[in-house]
This record gives structure tokens, C-alpha cells and sequence, in this order.
């Protein structure tokens, strides 16, 4: 694949060329051929990244990468890589211009505000930036769509990024791209981002606990919904965005999913003898078992973030954003897990521990046990 960088150095050959379809470009044209499409992704070397560069070459962009180049330097060896820190150092796209921007690596509004302000200066038309659900202001209730209030920071000038602050952050930043580039921009919520190379072990947790079988700690009722979207799903729609000039604001996570269909669906994958135990939110409260971190995914009924996993979908759905079975996430992440070195998969970086689950499934067979021995007896 030919990269900017020597097309830049063949200019005499490139000249030939453009003489050449200059003489025959009504031809050309009714041949079908399309002009190339250069793409600039900002990061592009971490989860995300690489699952929008296949799917960007995939749908014919020209694509460049834009990051300091210490994360997966060697991906890509076919790719244009400017070499930069947004943060201070913006040099190396100066006089560079890009029919669409994907934001993959933004977290502060000074970083988005100076790239897609210096990019949309130099011609950019479209700039994608990938935000989050976390935006929200209250996700305590059901429902919530891309019309509900965001979170206000106290000090919008932090750069620090903490629970408390990500959300805000995000929001400064999404409002940060559309100040510099207004009309143009596509602001992406999406969920959580699972599937094969998740560093966080979030949703890799079930199916690789799972896979072990035995008694497995399950959270509160089957019915209780979750959303996530695996990292392809998404790639290939941000991808879709900029083939479609696609903007406005959109949430791109699931429909909802009940948890136990997700954890059925990751028993199927690894086809293993799990045998799940529910235990009830308020037990897990009691036992200090945290929803989300201890166990993933899941967000307690009855908690802030109640309504996490009902957000409505509708408007990126309209937009052409499709979902891939759950069972195919569960089995493509258990397969990739089993690749990765001992010292990586000896400690999940999300869930329980085998001892603390032990502990907890104990606890709850005790007091399920004492519940049913302080019950009236019939008759």
C-alpha cells in the first residue's frame, strides 16, 4: 500500500499521472473511480484504534496515524505515522490536510480544542470524536438518550481524569470539537468496549471465569439488563460515519441484553459446566461486592447508576450501527485470552478472585440457609 509520505517523494511520477487523468478523467469517472480518501486518526494503536484502522482500509481510506509512538509502535508498518504529544506538541500537522478526523485518544478540552481547531483550519470536513455514556449528568434512571443534561464540572480547567471527573471531561471535550469545528462534527457515546485485546479485563472477566466452570457468583436476577458493544461493532460503525458524513451526537452501545443471556451466552462459547448462583444486590452491597469492578458489566437495580444499562440506542441504530451475537464476543475474547502470555492471564484486572468469590458463594448458601430455617413451616 502506498503511503502519503511516498507519494509526497514520487511527486514527478505523481505529475505524470495527473496528466494523464486529466486526459482521461471523463473516462475515468464513468468507470466508477473515486478519488482518494485520506483519514488522520488521532492514538490508533490500542483497542480501538487498530479495529477502525482494519475497517477504515477496509472502506478504502488513505489512512495516517497521529500519536507519541510508545503504544504498539510496530503496528502498521504500511501506514503513514506523524509523531506527536497533543498535549504540548502539534508540529507535525501543520500544512497537513484530511477529509476526516477520528479522535480516538482525547480526554481534556485544550487537546481537542487545539486539534480540531488547527485540523479544521487546514481543511478537514468531518471530525469523529469518541466520547462516552459517562457523560450523562444521572444515569440513576432508564432511558436516558442523547437529549439528557451532561455532567457539569466545578472546575472545568482540571486535567486530571478520575471517576469523578471523566464524565465532564468528556462533555467539555465533545462541546470543545464542535466550538472549533461547528456542523462537522460526529460526538460518539459509546458504552463499554469489549471484546478481543481489552486491556481492562471488564467483560473478559465472565467468559474466562466462566470457562472454568464450577459455581459461579452471578449478580442479583438474570432479567437485570446490561449494554456493552464489542470493539468491532464499533469500529466498522465509526468507519460508517465518515463514509456517510454522519454528524450530530450518538449513543453507540447495545440494546439492552439481560445478564444471564450474557452469561449463558459465554457458557455456550467455552461450553464448560458453569452452574450460576444468584445472589441478590443487597447481599452483595452487604458483603461489599461492587457492582461493575468486582462484578463487571452489571450495575445494580437500585444504584446511581441504575439506568446504565437502558440507554437508548435508537438514533445510531438508524444510522446503520448492527450488533454481532454475544456468544461470537464471548468465544473471539476467550480465544484471544488464551494467547496472551502466563504472567498476563495469571491476575484478571477486573472481578472477583477465586478465593473472594469462594468466600462470597459461602456466605450466601449460610444465610440462605438461616432465611429458610427461620420461615413458618406449612401446616
Amino acid at each position: 500500500m502506498t503511503t502519503r509520505r511516498e507519494f509526497v517523494r514520487d511527486a514527478g511520477v505523481a505529475a505524470a499521472a495527473a496528466a494523464a487523468a486529466a486526459a482521461f478523467g471523463t473516462r475515468a469517472m464513468s468507470a466508477g473511480t473515486d478519488p482518494k480518501k485520506t483519514l488522520l486518526i488521532l492514538g490508533g494503536t490500542r483497542f480501538l484504534g487498530p479495529e477502525i484502522v482494519d475497517a477504515a482500509k477496509a472502506s478504502g481510506w488513505t489512512i495516517t496515524l497521529f500519536n507519541r509512538g510508545k503504544t504498539n509502535p510496530g503496528l502498521f508498518p504500511d501506514l503513514e505515522k506523524l509523531q506527536g504529544d497533543r498535549t504540548s506538541d502539534l508540529k507535525s500537522l501543520v500544512g497537513r490536510s484530511f477529509d476526516a478526523v477520528i479522535d480516538t485518544s482525547g480526554y481534556f478540552p485544550r487537546e481537542v480544542r487545539d486539534s480540531a481547531g488547527l485540523l479544521g483550519k487546514q481543511g478537514a470536513k468531518q471530525y469523529v470524536f469518541v466520547s462516552s455514556i459517562s457523560v450523562y449528568a444521572d444515569l440513576g434512571k432508564p432511558g436516558v438518550d442523547e437529549m439528557a443534561p451532561v455532567a457539569i464540572l466545578k472546575d472545568p480547567t482540571v486535567e486530571k481524569v478520575t471517576e469523578e471527573t471523566y464524565g465532564g471531561l468528556k462533555a467539555l471535550c465533545e462541546a470543545a470539537a464542535e466550538a472549533a469545528m461547528p456542523g462537522r462534527v460526529t460526538n460518539v457515546r459509546p458504552g463499554l468496549i469489549v471484546g478481543p485485546n481489552d486491556g481492562t479485563d471488564r467483560f473478559t472477566y465472565w467468559p474466562v471465569r466462566i470457562a472454568r466452570g464450577g459455581e459461579v457468583l452471578a449478580p442479583n436476577r438474570p432479567e437485570d439488563p446490561v449494554e456493552f458493544i464489542d470493539v468491532r461493532d464499533l469500529a466498522v460503525w465509526i468507519v460508517r460515519t465518515i463514509d456517510q458524513k454522519t454528524f450530530g451526537v450518538y449513543n453507540a452501545t447495545s440494546s439492552p441484553i439481560k445478564v444471564g443471556d450474557m452469561l449463558d451466552a459465554c457458557k455456550a462459547a467455552s461450553g464448560s459446566d458453569a452452574k450460576f448462583t444468584w445472589a441478590s444486590a443487597a447481599f452483595l452491597k452487604e458483603q461489599k461486592v461492587e457492582e461493575w469492578s468486582d462484578l463487571p458489566v452489571w450495575t445494580s437495580p437500585e444504584g446511581s447508576d441504575a439506568g446504565g444499562g437502558l440507554v437508548r440506542n435508537a438514533r445510531a441504530v438508524a444510522k446503520g450501527l448492527t450488533f454481532r451475537p454475544i456468544k461470537t464476543t464471548a468465544k473471539d475474547t476467550l480465544d484471544w485470552w488464551k494467547t496472551l502470555p502466563k504472567e498476563r492471564t495469571a491476575k484478571l484486572k477486573s472481578g472477583l478472585t477465586d478465593e473472594r468469590e469462594a468466600a462470597v458463594l459461602a456466605a450466601w448458601r449460610a444465610a440462605e440457609k438461616a432465611k429458610a430455617q427461620k420461615a413458618p413451616k406449612a401446616g
